[in-house]
């Protein structure tokens, strides 16, 4: 047997030797900080704790972005997005008068008007493009502009609305502009668009008429306003926008065209405007007209005069007519002048005993991308085309393509214009491209 002193050092050496194998006893065996007092946290250490497994970290899920529920500035959000299932604006509705009031509790023509859908779907969409791009427009155009920057900016916003940037073979037929942007200014009435090159410059004391249409599907909105600056011209722009107005409450179906023209022409003629000291009577211009549309062809056939006349045909039920007024301070008539730029393909004319390689080349782009719209120069500069003017001039001079001159008084004059689309559908006439502005 071991003595005492024997067992107390073997004790102690045991105890060494748990000491070296298990460390000091002082420190906590979780790992958690040390004693009050410990040597570890005098010198500001610690004992690191055991790190626990990593979690994978869950990806969040990205946010949709929400749909727009208004229009940019300027306009670029696809106006199907603003208006999902086809729920456009209704025009306004107008009861026909007299006789043909009664339609509109008809339930045959209510029937007639229920198959129709496509057609307002349509128009109503091209009308909901022309009336957010318009007002947009208006607040835009400013003094000192030129022209080219004014009529691409209108151009561009339809084609960002409709989602069609006509680009590519056949895309602008689907939708997009009507007819190219009209820009007279002053004496200028009608047909003028700027080319490649442009430099005119819209000035403080320009009277400016701003005419577009927006088609869908070959259902063209033709609307336009007039642009003025200085107040001293609000006679003659309210005297042509109540002109158009009169034809609007005339029109309806089995209504005598030359009858329209009369109510234009008392509503004008009784509005003078005066400037720098002398006064001028406000004149229709008697050689401008308003028309029917049809699809894919802004002209129909149908002519609507703005003066007394004895024209006789009538407008028929589910025709679809333009109502557009021209006043002037000049002679109130109007003859062609300047560089054209306008031009549409003709309907049904074949393009045989062409000889001209350039001209068949671009009948080719002309067919595949306006078809019967008017086109202008600028969109075919937009399709890559170049040295395209002898081919161009020869469809012209072969009759396949017609060239639209711009349509001029007399210098020094001033000219405005108004125009609304209107549907003469079989129970009430809708004007589709009316708005807030007009």
């Amino acid at each position: 047997m071991a003595t005492k002193s024997e067992e107390s050092v073997a004790a102690a050496a045991e105890k060494l030797e748990e000491l070296k194998v298990n460390g000091d006893n002082t420190k906590p065996a979780n790992g958690g900080p040390a004693e009050e007092g410990s040597d570890d946290e005098e010198e500001g250490t610690s004992t690191p704790a055991p790190t626990a497994a990593k979690k994978k970290k869950k990806k969040k899920p990205k946010k949709k972005k929400a749909k727009p529920t208004s229009q940019t500035s300027p306009p670029s959000v696809l106006i199907d997005t603003l208006f999902p299932n086809n729920s456009f604006p209704v025009g306004e509705e107008c009861d026909y008068r007299d006789e043909n009031l009664a339609r509109k509790t008809n339930e045959e023509k209510r029937h007639l008007d229920r198959l129709n859908q496509d057609f307002l779907t349509d128009y109503r969409k091209a009308a909901e493009v022309h009336r957010e791009v318009r007002q947009w427009a208006k607040d835009w155009i400013k003094p000192g502009m030129g022209l080219t920057e004014i009529a691409e900016g209108i151009e561009n916003s339809v084609r960002s609305l409709v989602g069609h940037d006509g680009l590519t073979d056949g895309d602008a037929m689907i939708a997009g502009m009507g007819f190219p942007t009209g820009l007279g200014i002053n004496h200028c009435a009608a047909h003028y668009t700027p080319n490649a090159g442009n430099k005119m410059v819209l000035n403080q004391g320009d009277v400016m008429k701003v005419d577009f249409g927006v088609h869908v599907n070959g259902r063209i909105v033709d609307s336009a306003f007039t642009v003025a600056f200085d107040p001293v011209y609000d006679p003659l722009l309210t005297a042509v926008k109540e002109a158009t107005y009169a034809g609007i409450r005339e029109a309806g179906i089995d209504v005598r065209v030359g009858d329209i023209g009369a109510a234009i022409q008392e509503v004008m003629e009784s509005y003078e405007v005066e400037l720098n000291g002398t006064t001028y009577p406000v004149k229709c211009i008697r050689n401008l007209n308003g028309h029917d549309i049809i699809r894919h062809r802004i002209h129909g056939g149908k002519s609507v005069p703005i003066v007394k006349s004895s024209d006789q045909t009538k407008m028929e039920e589910g025709e679809v007519f333009a109502i557009e007024t021209f006043g002037s301070t000049g002679k109130g008539y109007v003859r062609d002048d300047i560089e054209v730029s306008h031009y549409a393909r003709q309907a049904d004319v074949p393009a045989s005993g062409l000889r001209l390689q350039s001209a068949k080349n671009l009948l080719k782009v002309i067919d595949k991308n306006f078809g019967t719209l008017p086109f202008c120069r600028r969109y075919l500069d937009r399709l890559g085309q170049e040295k395209y003017l002898l081919g161009l001039n020869n469809l012209v001079q072969s009759g396949i393509v017609e060239a639209y001159p711009p349509l001029v008084d007399i210098k020094g004059s001033y000219t405005a214009q108004y125009e609304h689309t209107i549907l003469l559908r079989p129970t009430v006439k809708e004007i589709v491209s009316k708005g807030t502005d007009y």
